[in-house]
């Protein structure tokens, strides 16, 4: 099952997000942690929703891209396993965690090819999450994911053995 798109409109880093990008480097400035698509987005709702902040995020290949704090694409993995210790099955997908050492493609702004950004960092030193906060947020978002929500009923309570026809195929 592909994920469904990931719906972004083209927003360039603000000036002094822009010179952050130019002399930041991965795993000492920054680390990008890459989650697929639709888990990355139930990621960022958590973040926005109830979380204290909002940093920069882009969208690459399919994947959504959080910047978060030096050390996190080291810290993250080890916290996750250990949140995960007594499930059989795995509720957080692949996380991809670029760190010390790692080259990551930001986008440019001028084409899609390299990506969009969804949150332009707009300062010198933007918000960025640390491992405990995106622990928190991808625990929630997977056990959010995996409820499954009951169909509403069409009818009131005191007509539920009411007989329900599908009318779209009439002709």
């Amino acid at each position: 099952m592909t994920e469904p798109a990931i719906p972004v409109t083209p927003l360039p880093p603000a000036s002094g997000g822009a010179q952050w990008l130019a002399t930041a480097r991965c795993g000492t400035a920054f680390d990008v942690i890459s989650a697929p698509g639709l888990f990355g987005r139930r990621v960022l709702e958590r973040l926005w929703s109830a979380g204290p902040g909002r940093g920069p995020v882009a969208a690459h290949r399919g994947r959504l891209l959080l910047f978060a704090q030096a050390g996190t694409a080291a810290r993250l993995p080890a916290l996750l396993r250990w949140e995960e210790w007594n499930r059989g099955a795995r509720l957080i997908p692949p996380l991809l965690c670029h760190g010390v050492g790692d080259v990551v493609t930001v986008p440019d702004g001028r084409t899609a090819a390299n990506g969009q950004w969804l949150v332009a960092p707009q300062s010198r030193h933007p918000w960025l999450p640390g491992p405990e906060m995106l622990l928190w947020a991808c625990v929630r978002a997977a056990r959010d994911g995996s409820r499954r929500v009951p169909e509403p009923a069409i009818f009131a309570d005191d007509r539920r053995g009411a007989n329900v026809y599908d009318v779209s195929r009439r002709r």
